[in-house]
């Protein structure tokens, strides 16, 4: 029982956060007080019960951790002890929290974030050491259920991500989820709590008591990578995921091949890649493939590819010259979207056998860890089937029966190894093919798209070019003779100029003006990075902050549930100004939101007064 006393000072603490101090993405439920408590590296740590014994990265490899009390589980495989780095080593409830506890707890004790940024010059913000500490005494870890096996490849709303934290003022922190997806949920939400004392080895919130539920507003979160105009070393896409997972989002999206280079891999068609990778160097194994799908697994983001066809496919004619039309062919405006163009030939067997080739050697590889596969379908140019022996039209009559089998025979293909076809909306929209009701497409025109697609029925991930195309608005890449060319040029802006900042990304509501039925089908969105002029040099500060904003948006809705009206930035900026921070501590390049002026002051010194 609590005391008066006590329950007085809970009550006096207890504030109701209008914004959401230190989290993002924002939580759908949070309050907290404003009581320090400090984190020692020898919390005790439980898993449904478990003892979770952990120690710093410099104890002795041999160290033998062990809690003597009535209730320790002295069990071999129930033991769950942390150490730095941990690696689950199969995609099991137990593995996955264990590494999760090992990342959380290392990010606040290694990122050293002093968060001197956040308050004014000469203020006095820090805790007095010197008063004495109170500690954090547990973090109780309780998963509900047994995770199914779809929990590590899911489709979407396929895994229960929501979670509860609390924090009591005494120093007991309990974090309950359904899944252990939502404990890696939680546990990210954990860490942002916590800041680093200037003086050294103290570890404080400034928040206890806490409590929050939080629970996504859309089942699909995610970035699209293209790793076809540029190449993306392994390292690089992990640090991606990492920081994914921070941000609570949970599909990567790889445009893994296009008409400029094909970095994929294929065993049993060595030459696909031989020939149409940029560099020997520039190329992605199964093991690496491998790699990625299950590290991602392991952090909650779910790692799948696309393969885009029948246009945007044009390297495979530097191995397959049969298999394609209209290759690199200038004026290159006439065949394609962009240089190289080629696409496949739509009335030729050999493509079909290709295809079956390919799929069979990497559908199930990809199949274990994802529930998705890509199959493009955007930017298909009439004029490339004119090339074709077998066509020579470029008559939208001809071609379509054409596409319907095309596409039918791939997802076919798709769906006997398990996955579910997404595909771009110029097919059904464009190109008026019929598909699965399962078949989820992704827009990308805006426009009203969604609503056209969501009222034929169709599942839509939204990634509107008009506000989650983070390449547009950096100029053209193409080049410009002098002359007539230069002045039709000048002053060289790209096609979807401007930038998107994060305050337009952060506007931007994927159920705009959809009924509610409409708003049901739409799974969520991602935020695109085509990588004309994007590489591993400048990937990270060009995503980031910016698919932050998408998160958020994602993860906690646009409308904030407790004042009913759209989020602000006032709410937000500060919130990700300091989340910014800690990407950059955790090694990941994020671009400043707003200069140390603004992040030291109060939101309104860094306001348009209108």
């Amino acid at each position: 029982m609590f005391s008066s006393s006590l329950l007085s000072r809970l009550s006096f603490c207890l504030v109701a956060l209008q914004p959401a101090a230190a989290v993002w993405p924002a939580p759908q439920s949070f309050t907290h007080g404003s009581s320090v408590l400090y984190l020692h590296q020898n919390i005790e740590v439980t898993y449904n019960g478990a003892f979770v014994c952990w120690f710093s990265p410099s104890a002795s490899p041999h160290h033998v951790c062990l809690e003597e009390g009535p209730s320790t589980e002295h069990v071999v495989y129930q033991q769950f002890p942390y150490t730095y780095g941990y690696v689950p080593y199969q995609l099991t409830s137990r593995e996955v929290v264990q590494a999760g506890v090992s990342r959380a707890l290392a990010g606040i004790f290694n990122s050293q974030f002093v968060p001197w940024k956040l308050h004014k010059p000469n203020s006095e913000w820090e805790p007095d050491l010197s008063q004495g500490q109170s500690w954090l005494k547990t973090l109780q870890i309780t998963q509900a259920t047994e995770d199914q096996p779809s929990a590590f490849k899911p489709l979407a709303g396929e895994v229960d991500e929501s979670y509860n934290l609390t924090m009591s003022a005494e120093g007991d922190v309990q974090l309950a989820a359904v899944s252990s997806i939502g404990v890696l949920r939680g546990l990210e939400t954990f860490t942002q709590l916590f800041y680093q004392h200037s003086a050294g080895t103290f570890w404080y919130t400034p928040y206890a008591p806490v409590s929050i539920r939080d629970a996504p507003r859309f089942q699909h979160r995610g970035v699209m990578l293209d790793t076809a105009r540029h190449f993306f070393p392994v390292p690089d896409i992990l640090r991606t995921i990492d920081a994914m997972a921070w941000n609570k989002m949970n599909r990567l999206h790889v445009h893994v091949t296009d008409s400029q280079s094909w970095p994929l891999v294929i065993p049993s068609m060595p030459e696909v890649s031989e020939k149409g990778a940029y560099h020997p160097s520039q190329t992605y194994s199964p093991a690496d493939i491998d790699n990625m799908q299950k590290y991602g697994a392991a952090r909650g983001v779910e790692v799948y590819f696309e393969i885009d066809m029948p246009g945007h496919i044009g390297v495979v004619s530097l191995s397959h010259p049969e298999l394609i039309v209209a290759y690199n062919l200038q004026p290159y405006q006439w065949w394609c979207a962009q240089p190289p163009c080629g696409a496949f030939k739509l009335n030729n067997t050999a493509v079909d056998e290709f295809l079956e080739r390919l799929f069979d050697d990497l559908l199930p590889r990809l199949a274990p860890y994802a529930a998705y596969f890509h199959t493009g379908g955007d930017e298909l140019n009439k004029n490339d089937s004119m090339l074709d022996e077998g066509i020579r039209s470029n008559s939208s009559e001809v071609l379509q029966p054409l596409l319907q089998k095309f596409v039918d025979v791939q997802h076919a293909r798709v769906r006997a190894a398990g996955l579910t076809p997404i595909v771009w909306e110029e097919i059904p929209l464009e190109w008026n093919i019929t598909m699965a009701a399962d078949t989820v497409v992704q827009s990308w025109l805006g426009g009203s798209a969604v609503k056209t697609l969501t009222g034929k029925g169709y599942k839509v991930i939204d990634s509107n070019y008009n506000f989650w195309y983070l390449d547009c608005g950096r100029g053209q890449w193409l080049n410009w003779a002098n002359g007539a060319a230069f002045r039709m040029g000048y002053p060289f802006n790209d096609w979807c100029n401007p930038a998107k900042n994060w305050r337009l990304i952060y506007s931007h509501d994927p159920t705009a003006n959809l009924t509610a039925d409409e708003a049901a089908l739409v799974l969520g969105g991602e935020v695109a990075v085509w990588s004309e002029t994007i590489d591993a040099a400048n990937l990270d500060t060009l995503l980031w902050p910016r698919a932050s904003a998408a998160g958020e948006v994602l993860w906690s809705g646009r409308v904030d549930p407790a004042t009913g009206q759209n989020r602000s930035q006032m709410d937000a900026a500060p919130r990700l100004n300091e989340f910014r921070e800690r990407m950059v501590l955790q090694g990941v390049r994020s671009s400043p939101v707003q200069m140390t002026f603004c992040t030291q002051g109060s939101p309104e010194e860094c306001e348009f007064q209108a």
